[in-house]
Formats: structure tokens, C-alpha cells, sequence
């Protein structure tokens, strides 16, 4: 199949990130900012780091717990090559412990040893074989706690020509995210909420590091989504939201996509299903201050479609994971008012404007 997509140059030279450092009789891991201090034979918050005595294992290097050509609307990434296609994979564990995850059968299953059943080479050459694929997506489970293997798959595919994704809660400190950033095109980050007390309450982890590391997708190159998971008396206070929209627009750029998701009863938590009401409500607050608000995981079409911002047409309608595109030019731009849309646009992407 004929692909008409940018090309990413990989840099003959990338720069190693130093993952660990010893410190008397345990191994520090440098990978996120638990910065979990190991003794030898264990493992840290994430459960699939390990170490050895001198340095870090990762348990799950080739595990596969989800292998799946989906739609990239499902990421969710709505701006990222609209109506292509792309081979999702992820593994298990997580750095972080939110009690109402809704992947917890993979992201809060970890062992003491994983059979390895996949190599890079082979993901690659499937990604390559697929219809409509752009590339790889980084998913299900933590991606960030799974580098090296990342890290080793990604190299492969952008040397096809292949984009690479992950979704990710962005709890990295910042030289492996820098790294990353070398070899990941898109990202869509989880930002679980806006108040630090909800962070440490209901997930083990904290909200500044995942601040600080969208600001620094932000002022990369890189493509960048964000997803509030909406649950009742949790983070779904107006003003909350407002705050929240506020700093993306005034930090990030008003034209950063917000994916606000409804919530369903899992894992830990008991608490009712997100109203639809209540998303609605959020998604009008911070539409006053984001140009691209989204209503997700949920039966109904409204907060689906994108419009642009200048001249209010309609150029991308939605019903699920199915996208008409309209209005739109060969480069992505609204025709009636020339605003560029989308960055990241396909010959085929085109093809389905209806």
C-alpha cells in the first residue's frame, strides 16, 4: 500500500537516558518520579521494574496484553491523521494506583516473571501489513514504564516511515520524556483531574510532574491530547474545570484538543456512571476557553463533531468511531476560511470527506 505521509528522520545518534543510579545497597529508578529506591530481587511501584543489584530489569520487555488495529479516534487522538487506522499494543503495570481505573485487569496485574512473546521487528512488519495504518500506538496498560522496549519498537517503525503514539497518565520525569519525545510523533495525556489532593488521594501519584510534562510535549514538535475521565463529586466541579481549561489554553496552546470522558463503576469504585448532564455542563465550561472540547466514552453524538473556530463550519462529523470529513482542503485547512485544523492530514484522510 502507497503511503503519502511525512517522513520522520531517526537521528544516527540518540541520546541514552540514564535510568537508574545506585545508592548504597539499592538501585534508584530514574524513569518517573516515584524515583523508587529497589533493593535487589524487588520491584518498583509499577511492579515490572526490577532490580538486579546493579542496575534495572524490565520484567515485561516484549509482553503483549492487547494487540489491536483500531481507529485513531480511539485513542482518543481526534487531530492526529483523522480516519486512519493504527496497530495498538500494551503490556501490563502502571505507576500509578487509581482505585478507579478503568483497565485495571492489565495495568494493576503484575507478577514476579512474564513469558517474552513479541520482538519489534515483528510489530513492525505487521504495522507495515496493515490497511490505512499509520503506525504504532503505545497503549492499554503505562506505556512510560515500558521504555526499553518502546524505545526499541519506535526506532524500527520510524525508520519504515511509521508514526508512534502513546497514551500515557504522563507521570515521567524529564530527561526519559525528553528521550521520548526523540521517538514518540503523538501523545494523548491523562490529566485525571486539577487538584493535587484528588492525585494523591486517588491515584498514589502527583499533579505538578504531569504539569510539567505537558508543558513539555507542548513546546516540542510533537502532536498533544489530553483526557479528563470525569467522576462524579471527584473532578467534575465547574470551577475546577475552568481552571483547568484556563492553564491548557494559557500554557499549552487553545488549539490542544481536551477529551473529557465519562466514567463508569470499576476496579475500586462504586460510584454511579458519569450523567451525561454533568459532561455536558464541563464541556461547555471549558469550550469558553479551548477551541477543540470533546465528550467521550459515551452513546450520544454531542461533543463529537469539530468546527473551526473562526467561522463555526462544520469539518469533521462523528457517531462513534466513524469519522465523515467536509469542508476541509487537501492540507487539512477549513475551505471556507483557510484556518488550518489539522496539522497531521493524509492523502486518505482526504479520500473520505463526503
Amino acid at each position: 500500500m502507497k503511503r503519502n505521509y511525512c517522513i520522520f528522520i531517526v537521528p544516527a545518534t540518540i541520546k541514552m537516558t540514564t535510568l537508574f543510579r545506585k545508592e548504597n545497597d539499592k538501585t534508584v529508578c530514574l524513569l518517573c518520579p516515584h524515583n523508587c529506591k529497589i533493593a535487589a530481587g524487588k520491584t518498583g511501584i509499577c511492579g515490572v521494574r526490577k532490580s538486579t543489584g546493579e542496575s534495572i530489569e524490565l520484567l515485561t520487555y516484549g509482553v503483549i496484553s492487547g494487540y489491536a488495529l483500531d481507529p485513531i479516534e480511539k485513542k482518543p487522538l481526534y487531530h492526529f491523521y483523522p480516519g486512519t487506522n493504527i496497530l495498538s499494543i500494551g503490556s501490563y503495570g502502571c505507576n500509578m494506583r487509581c482505585d478507579f481505573c478503568q483497565n485495571y485487569n492489565i495495568s494493576q496485574h503484575t507478577l514476579s516473571s512474564y513469558p517474552s512473546n513479541s520482538e519489534p521487528d515483528k510489530i513492525v512488519r505487521d504495522a507495515q501489513g496493515e490497511l490505512h495504518n499509520i503506525g504504532i500506538a503505545f497503549t492499554y496498560n503505562e506505556p512510560i514504564i515500558w521504555f526499553e522496549f518502546i524505545r526499541d519498537v519506535a526506532l524500527k517503525a520510524k525508520r519504515k516511515g511509521l508514526r508512534t503514539v502513546m497514551v500515557s497518565n504522563g507521570f515521567v520525569n524529564r530527561e526519559p520524556l525528553e528521550e521520548m519525545l526523540s521517538f514518540i510523533d503523538a501523545f494523548n495525556i491523562d490529566l485525571k483531574a486539577f487538584n493535587s489532593d484528588f492525585y494523591k488521594k486517588l491515584t498514589g501519584a502527583g499533579l505538578e510532574p504531569v504539569k510539567e510534562a505537558l508543558k513539555q510535549i507542548a513546546k516540542s514538535p510533537r502532536h498533544l491530547e489530553i483526557t479528563t475521565l470525569v467522576i462524579p463529586g471527584k473532578n467534575d466541579d465547574e470551577k475546577e474545570m475552568a481552571m483547568e481549561a484556563e492553564w491548557i489554553a494559557g500554557e499549552l496552546g487553545k488549539d490542544v484538543p481536551l477529551h473529557l470522558s465519562r466514567y463508569f463503576p470499576m476496579f475500586k469504585r462504586e460510584d454511579p456512571a458519569t450523567p451525561i448532564d454533568t459532561l455536558k455542563r464541563l464541556y461547555e465550561t471549558a469550550s469558553r476557553y479551548l477551541n477543540y472540547v470533546y465528550m467521550g466514552n459515551t452513546a450520544s453524538e454531542a461533543g463529537q463533531d469539530t468546527r473551526c473556530p473562526k467561522c463555526g463550519a462544520t469539518v469533521a462529523k462523528r457517531t462513534g468511531y466513524t469519522i465523515k470529513l467536509q469542508n476541509l482542503d487537501q492540507k487539512g485547512k477549513c475551505s471556507s476560511c483557510g484556518t488550518k485544523i489539522f496539522r497531521h492530514f493524509t492523502s486518505f484522510s482526504s479520500s473520505i470527506q463526503n
